[in-house]
């Protein structure tokens, strides 16, 4: 797991992050998109 990993799972389960606040961890590589997954549940897809 990256080290921002359990961070950002936190903040997304308390609310305070949103789910394209989780996507652009993965944009600027602070997460992978396995841990994208994990976190949110949904398998990550890249914007248009």
């Amino acid at each position: 797991m990256s080290v921002w990993y359990e961070r950002i799972k936190r903040f997304y389960d308390r609310e305070l992050w949103s789910l394209e606040q989780v996507k652009d961890g993965v944009k600027t590589a602070t997460i992978t998109t396995s841990e994208y997954q994990l976190i949110t549940g949904q398998v990550y897809e890249p914007s248009a």
